[in-house]
């Protein structure tokens, strides 16, 4: 049987709101959200509730760290895993919500120990710099 959908307290449909202030729905559909854990996932939405229309805002640790019952540890953590994610940039006290467009990707790969000599002295040499 399928469902069929009905608002269910029309009096608090929502709205767009006139601030800047939404969610992306790629947050769920791409699996950003399964990288973070309960805490990142706070500050995730508090900085997006709060962003301005580039994604900026300025909150210090105490604030958010009150705000979200987060002690210093836990909220530089939850911060790192954001960062990590790709979620958020932060420059101190600067944070950025970032679009979840995928960056381009780069190609790496392993390089051994005789060619990172060799690009090493490449880096000396045109710097120079001497052993």
């Amino acid at each position: 049987m399928v469902a069929i959908k009905r608002v269910i307290c029309s009096e608090r449909v929502r709205k767009i709101p006139s601030q800047f202030s939404w969610v992306d729905h790629r947050l769920v559909r791409e699996r950003h959200i399964e990288r973070c854990d309960a805490y990142a996932a706070a500050l995730y939405l508090f900085l997006v509730t709060v962003a301005d229309a580039q994604g900026l805002s300025y909150y210090c640790d105490a604030s958010l760290g009150s705000r979200l019952s987060m002690d210093p540890v836990r909220l530089s953590k939850a911060r790192g895993d954001l960062i990590g994610a790709g979620l958020i940039a932060y420059q101190r006290p600067l944070y950025q919500v970032l679009a979840l467009d995928s960056p381009p990707r780069i190609e790496v790969r392993d390089m051994g120990a005789e060619e990172i000599a060799v690009r090493l002295d490449r880096l000396r040499a045109a710097m120079g710099c001497t052993r």
